[in-house]
């Protein structure tokens, strides 16, 4: 997998790389910048700071790949209070995407920027974040749109390439996940998708020049064929079935006792007839 990573890391370096990477970023600071918790996770791409606009004390910095800015995780962490962030509030960790050294139901938010396309085997990654986030936490994904003219160039590439000429305008990482797909797989893990968008519409080309006679298409395939960017990007909700979270009351609702009625005896009341009615023949008589 570190041979996968290092063609991203590459291609991050061009100009179609450097476009992605700008648009990317600003989708992630408005994307998590509302999330709130106290742990949160980023799972893979170093060469973006998903988390920098999150107000969450704990983060956490995960990847496959041996690189210098990494520390090795420990064995397992049962207690996530006792690990503390290094430097600032940033710990990273080299683990296994499939095998993450969290206790289940202990993160906030876990963010995959392309982890599944370079993912061995994305069903495990997946299910592993389900397994550590909390109920109603949230995951947040980006990935390379396969129906896209980026797509298609690709596909086209990977055909040349099987008659011996032409070269990959994409990197060389795993298999791209469509967005629906993506989707039915966050539905049989009880994920709801809250909001889904796509980006960088321009062409499959490599010249920055010709990348920004194009800003135009941005626009108007936001507009008229918005499915059909290049990468897209979820955020989704974990629900639990049968758990309800307890609001706050902003409101304190004091109950209202209806007044006690007083109720007459019945026998006082005939005591108090029949009395009456003697005072009355002896006033007459």
């Amino acid at each position: 997998m570190s041979s996968e990573i290092i063609g991203l890391t590459d291609w991050l370096k061009t100009p179609p790389g450097e476009y992605l990477l700008a648009w990317e970023r600003e989708r992630f600071d408005q994307a998590v910048s509302d999330i709130f918790g106290f742990h949160a996770l980023q799972l893979g791409l170093q060469e973006i700071d998903t988390l920098r606009s999150n107000r969450i004390p704990h983060q956490w910095l995960a990847s496959d790949s041996t690189q210098k800015t990494t520390v090795n995780a420990p064995a397992g962490i049962s207690n996530l209070s006792s690990v503390q962030p290094q430097s600032s509030r940033r710990v990273a960790l080299l683990t296994h995407s499939a095998a993450l050294p969290f206790p289940a139901n202990s993160l906030d938010l876990v963010v995959l920027p392309h982890t599944l396309e370079l993912s061995h085997d994305p069903h495990a990654t997946l299910r592993e974040v389900e397994r550590v986030l909390v109920p109603e936490g949230r995951v947040v994904i980006s990935g390379f749109n396969p129906a896209s003219l980026w797509g298609l160039r690709q596909q086209r590439a990977h055909l040349c390439q099987r008659l011996g000429f032409g070269e990959l305008f994409l990197p060389e990482s795993g298999e791209f996940i469509g967005h629906w797909r993506l989707r039915d797989w966050l539905r049989l893990l009880s994920f709801e998708v809250e909001s889904a968008h796509f980006g960088c519409y321009r062409p499959a080309i490599n010249n920055a020049r010709w990348l920004g006679r194009f800003a135009w298409m941005d626009a108007a395939g936001a507009r008229w064929w918005p499915i059909f960017g290049a990468v897209y990007f979820l955020v989704a909700t974990k629900r639990v079935r049968g758990m309800r979270l307890l609001e706050p009351a902003w409101k304190d609702r004091t109950a209202r006792v209806p007044a006690p009625a007083v109720v007459a005896n019945r026998h006082q009341i005939r005591s108090t007839a029949s009395s009456s009615s003697s005072l009355t023949d002896k006033t007459n008589s």
